[in-house]
């Protein structure tokens, strides 16, 4: 007999405890094993951890017990998956004793979204092999929520457990990144029959299904990876990354320092003149109020590096006054566009205001209610930044028309317009020197280059202190042209073209909503429905 799928009752107290946190053991492995198959770990068998936590629920005596099931799984998904939010604690020594709880509290309340999945799973699921798909509807219904309660955190999604640019990430092109969820969640639950009682053969059957799913994923990738040809546009881009640890910017002795680095990189002679310059968000530790003040030593200096014809885009925080507000303005996350026109300095073109901004870093939830208990002094974060409009493409001078994504908004697929409005790329400029050398850089590289996959649009990203580079359409790091954490540099490089519109593109997550939609039509009795219908009739 299989111990997994024993159903008996012990009897004696110790066997009931040895089934008990064995079965609280097998939750969290389900849950941690799920996380290391993402980047950097890319240990893709633990997808298998998504069939044991179905299995779980599905040998859970109440709803109450699934419940519990899904939450220590998602505990153990999310504190792998986000432990490194503790290293930005660290950054303020006065900070650091909250780290531990940082790395505890997100897991805690992101669990609860696998917990309500695995709840109505057990509540809902029906008895046929059909209970696979209607398990991957409600888990990744759940993760879309989790990318949108709240302006959502949707940091590692399923889908994005393949590395982007690889032969099973670029389904992601027909279906985004929770079309490809749902895939990879159906193909691996689908291994979870096997743990339990049954017809053998069928169970065989649903196996050897999800087996060729996930098949069927890779080789359709690499068929439209063998026919990608990368081709590049006259624009060549510059993107700086200057290696200016957050834990250093913070002095008025280093602030000079940091402009002379950026600047120094920015004038630096190469091979090209590039037409573009980025530099990341927050590179210089001051407001554009005070960056760009007639006069401001830092214009100055900027202007000099800049050559005429050349852009420049840089992430600076800004306040705009507004008598309407108790302190009298509104402070925005910003990226800014300026050009060298020749004579007259630089002009300060395009301004994009970040529109999703992150809760407790940018904004408080609720922010009466957790200033009266005392969040807000936790989170050391006086002020709220305000909203912009939704992100819409700009013009750049000398460059293609660009989708602008603030750091954390490159989380999110479907801001980029694949209609009549598509853009030529997309810039994504992020300040991840809050979380220094840990895993959390090289998620958010990953987690980005899947809206060049969504879009066929290349991204050019880049940061202080890495992971900064040239994503090509297909969501791949083109060679030679990224900067790690922990290197100073640029990359000089021309900007790729884009790619034919995607199917994603143009429907957005349509054949996601069919896919749940469909699948949790399993869950309903219709025979009992149309039973009970005729006989009221």
């Amino acid at each position: 007999m299989n111990i997994l799928s024993a159903t008996f009752e012990p009897e004696d107290r110790r066997a009931r405890l040895i089934l008990r946190f064995g079965r609280i053991g097998l939750a969290l492995a389900a849950g941690a094993v799920a996380a290391l198959a993402h980047p950097p770990f890319g240990i893709l068998p633990g997808l298998l951890g998504y069939a044991l936590l179905m299995f779980l629920s599905e040998r859970s005596t109440t709803v109450r017990g699934a419940f519990w099931m899904g939450w220590l799984a998602g505990f153990a998904y999310f504190f792998v998956s986000c432990w490194w939010v503790a290293e930005a604690f660290l950054v303020n020594p006065e900070q650091a004793w909250m780290a531990p709880f940082a790395a505890s509290a997100l897991p805690i309340g992101l669990a609860l979204f696998w917990a309500t999945a695995t709840a109505l799973y057990r509540r809902f699921a029906p008895a046929g092999l059909s209970r696979v798909l209607v398990f991957a509807a409600l888990f990744c219904l759940l993760e879309w929520l989790r990318g949108h309660v709240l302006t959502g955190f949707p940091w590692n999604p399923t889908g994005a457990s393949w590395k982007a640019g690889s032969a099973a990430s670029q389904f992601a092109s027909v279906v985004g990144v929770y079309g490809l969820s749902f895939v990879t969640v159906a193909a691996s639950s689908a291994f979870a029959p096997l743990l339990n009682a049954g017809s053998r053969k069928a169970r065989v059957v649903t196996a050897t299904i999800g087996a060729l799913a996930l098949a069927l994923l890779t080789i359709g990738g690499a068929v439209r990876l063998s026919s990608a040809r990368l081709v590049t546009t006259p624009t060549v881009v510059r993107i700086v990354q200057a290696d200016v640890p957050q834990a250093s910017k913070w002095t008025p002795e280093a602030y000079q320092g940091i402009v002379d680095r950026y600047v120094n990189l920015t004038g630096r002679p190469g091979a090209t003149t590039p037409d573009l310059i980025i530099w990341p968000e927050g590179a210089l530790p001051a407001s554009a109020n005070d960056v760009f003040a007639p006069g401001a030593p830092e214009a100055t200096a900027i202007a000099r590096a800049v050559q005429p014809g050349q852009s420049l885009i840089l992430g600076l925080g800004r306040g705009v006054a507004d008598p309407s507000t108790p302190e009298g303005a509104r402070y925005f996350n910003s990226l800014f566009v300026l050009t060298d026109e020749g004579g007259e300095g630089l002009r300060v073109g395009p301004v994009y205001d970040k529109y999703r901004l992150v809760p407790f870093g940018e904004y408080l939830p609720a922010g009466g209610v957790m200033s009266a208990l005392g969040v807000r002094a936790l989170t050391h974060m006086p002020l709220d930044f305000s909203a912009g409009p939704r992100p819409a493409p700009i013009h750049i001078p000398g460059a293609p028309a660009a989708q602008p994504l603030i750091c954390y908004e490159s989380l999110y697929p479907g801001f980029t317009p694949g209609g009549a409005g598509r853009p030529g790329w997309i810039v994504n400029i992020s300040n991840d020197a809050w979380f220094g050398r840990t895993s959390g850089p090289a998620q958010h590289l990953n987690l980005a280059s899947y809206r060049a996959i969504e879009t066929g649009l290349p991204v050019v990203r880049s940061t202080p202190t890495g992971i900064s580079a040239m994503i090509d359409p297909w969501g791949r790091v083109v060679p030679g042209q990224r900067l790690d954490p922990g290197e100073s540099g640029v990359i000089d490089a021309p900007l790729p073209a884009p790619a034919a519109v995607t199917i994603y593109g143009r429907i957005g997550d349509l054949l996601f909503w069919l896919s749940v939609i469909g699948s949790l039509s399993l869950a309903v009795p219709w025979r009992r429905v149309i039973r009970s219908r005729i006989a009221v009739s």
